[in-house]
């Protein structure tokens, strides 16, 4: 961050860095880029016999793959949730019936099975993640199951990242303790806001007090990291009520923050069917929130990593992006090196190499082709040789802040200038915003243009400027 990058937030408006002119004409929707192609372009083609191949071209180290022996990183997904939280838009089954957990680690099992067979062998680990739904709906046996099973399938590396996505409400002291015992180092909690009335027009209720003694007690057992999950543009919030929740979490005083910007999509998600339109704030009241939320991080010290993420300055992630180590994948950004992920579970995504793909979405439709021994790969994508481009440039921006044109010709035997003549001519405009700076030798994000790298990055992306489809995706800021 230059010294010149301050925050300044006596306007009602927002921080002086971040102009409501700005803003306002960048106010659209874009891709989050956790890849590219983006999961929307996967097709049903691209099935278990793709996904077979791929897994044979990274044991012989060919199309792409990272080669047999480079570490992996592991999403296992866990759907279920006791309650319905109604801005979800995740794929998730609602029920209070906790048998349902034990039948899909059975179905877990049956996935891991394919893919050690798959991938020749015992293979090591350097992240692992669970995510949901609700990793925690799960018993402690069963979270101690499926950590015993994932160990002796995929050796955890002495320094794995093992982090595990925690409801507040389904947690206490006890478990936080367990969960450290079976190696989790990293904890992300879901508060969205601390707001009361908030938390009951999204149906989801827990108190400030519940959430710092949690915190507390993982601090005490050892916790690496703690990452909050905050909302903006939720039912009912307004800049006072979020101003409040803002200080309560600086008080907190995790080591990461994940703010995130509420898509209203009733739609496409039948839980946000149960918000009332009118309780949702006007687009300026959710720009003003938006930036109000920025200005507050900044001033309480936390460094901002990219898009919608924080972290205090001797966080991993902080270091990672001042050092230019910063990768990005499915799990978001990540300070573990650009490789390959195994997604298991309902709805996960793998990237192997060149290609990708996703499981069924349905429980049924995965645990009936589990049952019978097959892949529950319903889609995907091998990227060719453009996606291939486009991705290395997208990534190098949305991580590094930095499109080298030497480097990406040495690396795709291409001509930068000529090949993106037409997406260089379109970045002229975020110059002269103060986004980014275009020199002779690269494309420079500027610290500005950090808070819009997703509107940078999509100039890029050759599906989003074919059809400009842009309304299936969350707003940039």
């Amino acid at each position: 961050m230059s010294e010149t990058f301050t925050a300044q937030s006596g306007s009602p408006s927002g921080p002086a860095f971040l102009p409501p002119g700005l803003l306002s004409r960048l106010e659209s929707s874009g891709p989050r880029y956790t890849s590219y192609p983006t999961a929307d372009r996967f097709v049903e083609a691209h099935g278990p016999e793709q996904h077979t191949l791929a897994l044979a071209q990274r044991a012989r180290g060919v199309g792409g793959a990272s080669g047999a022996g480079s570490p992996l990183s592991l999403y296992v997904h866990v759907p279920f949730c006791e309650s319905l939280c109604y801005y979800c838009a995740c794929n998730k089954i609602v029920t209070k019936h906790h048998e349902r957990g034990a039948e899909y680690l059975d179905l877990l099992d049956a996935e891991i099975d394919l893919w050690v067979k798959g991938l020749g062998g015992h293979t090591a680990a350097s992240q692992v993640h669970l995510g949901g739904g609700t990793p925690t709906f799960l018993s402690d046996s069963e979270l101690t199951r499926l950590v015993n099973r994932l160990k002796q399938a995929f050796e955890w590396l002495p320094q794995v990242e093992a982090s595990i996505e925690v409801d507040p409400r389904t947690v206490d002291a006890q478990r936080l303790a367990h969960l450290k015992a079976l190696g989790f180092n990293r904890l992300s909690l879901g508060i969205q806001d601390f707001d009361e009335r908030v938390q009951q027009a999204v149906h989801r209720v827990q108190s400030f007090e519940q959430v710092q003694a949690l915190m507390n007690s993982a601090r005490d057992l050892g916790f690496q990291s703690l990452n909050l999950d905050l909302i903006c543009g939720l039912p009912l919030q307004t800049p006072e009520s979020f101003g409040r929740t803002l200080q309560q979490v600086i008080a907190l005083r995790p080591e990461r923050i994940a703010l995130y910007a509420y898509a209203h999509l009733p739609q496409r998600f039948k839980a946000q069917r149960r918000i009332h339109t009118a309780d949702i704030p006007l687009p300026e009241v959710r720009l003003q929130l938006h930036a109000q939320a920025i200005a507050a991080f900044i001033e309480a010290g936390y460094e901002h990593i990219g898009m919608d993420h924080f972290a205090l300055p001797d966080d991993a992630l902080a270091q990672a992006k001042r050092q230019g180590r910063l990768h990005r994948n499915f799990q978001g950004y990540t300070v573990q090196p650009d490789g390959d992920l195994i997604g298991l579970g309902v709805s996960a995504i793998s990237r192997l190499g060149a290609t990708y793909c996703q499981n069924a979405k349905t429980i049924e439709e995965y645990g009936d082709a589990l049952r019978q021994h097959q892949w529950p790969v319903v889609r995907g994508i091998s990227l060719g040789r453009d996606d291939l481009v486009r991705r290395a440039t997208i990534m190098a921006l949305m991580c590094q802040g930095r499109l080298d044109f030497q480097a990406l010709a040495d690396a795709h035997l291409i001509d930068p200038k000529q090949y993106f003549a037409a997406e260089l001519a379109a970045l002229a405009a975020h110059q002269e915003q103060g986004l980014v700076e275009l020199t002779a030798h690269a494309v420079e994000v500027t610290p500005l243009g950090w808070f819009f790298i997703r509107s940078i990055a999509s100039v890029f992306d050759r599906f989003l400027q074919m059809d400009g489809a842009r309304e299936k995706f969350s707003k940039i800021i």
